[in-house]
């Protein structure tokens, strides 16, 4: 939680959708206790909106399957749907770095993911990933080297997760290219 509202970013959906309930029901309860014109107001607003939630969410979904692929598409990512998308762009840029890199791609490579550690909007995350730099800092020598460090953070997000740990030896057949029977050609 920040400033008493549950982290979007740092749950996932239904997580954080059950603390917003909850959320709603200590407020429902509060304003029960101190006047029940507010009361009523409140679940007036809380009803109104919910009616137009629903009316865009059925609009929307002439054009989308179901409600989890229109909150996939329409709604600020979770925890889940962020760090999958971290993890696919902080490979693949691993993945695309030079093999020998300049001094300056090699400072801009260090200075991007010191960035990205400071600015994640998971703040646990953050922390977590800022301590591992510190344990091991980022390696930016080369492809290499790069993408085994990612790999290595990676598993131990995993690791903490209780997801199994991805083969490091299989960093550049994910994430640059592809399986050798060819099924990600197309």
């Amino acid at each position: 939680m920040t400033n008493g509202k549950p982290c979007r970013v740092c749950t996932d959906f239904k997580s954080w959708s059950r603390l917003e309930k909850q959320k709603g029901k200590q407020e429902s309860h509060h304003d029960k206790s101190t006047s029940s014109g507010e009361s009523t107001t409140a679940t007036a607003t809380a009803a109104a909106s919910a009616a137009t939630a629903a009316a865009s969410v059925t609009v929307a979904n002439k054009d989308v399957s179901t409600s989890e692929e229109w909150r996939k598409n329409n709604c600020p990512a979770d925890v889940e749907t962020l760090g999958r998308a971290t993890w696919t762009l902080l490979h693949t840029t691993a993945a695309y770095y030079p093999e020998k890199p300049a001094p300056s791609q090699r400072d801009s490579m260090k200075r991007f993911i010191e960035s990205f550690a400071e600015h994640y909007p998971c703040w646990f995350c953050k922390n977590d990933f800022q301590q591992a730099m510190a344990q091991e800092p980022v390696q930016v020598e080369s492809r290499e080297r790069l993408s085994q460090w990612l790999c290595r953070r990676h598993n131990e997000v995993n690791v903490k997760l209780n997801k199994p740990e991805f083969d490091c030896t299989k960093v550049f057949e994910r994430w640059l290219n592809g399986p050798p029977d060819g099924k990600c050609d197309g």
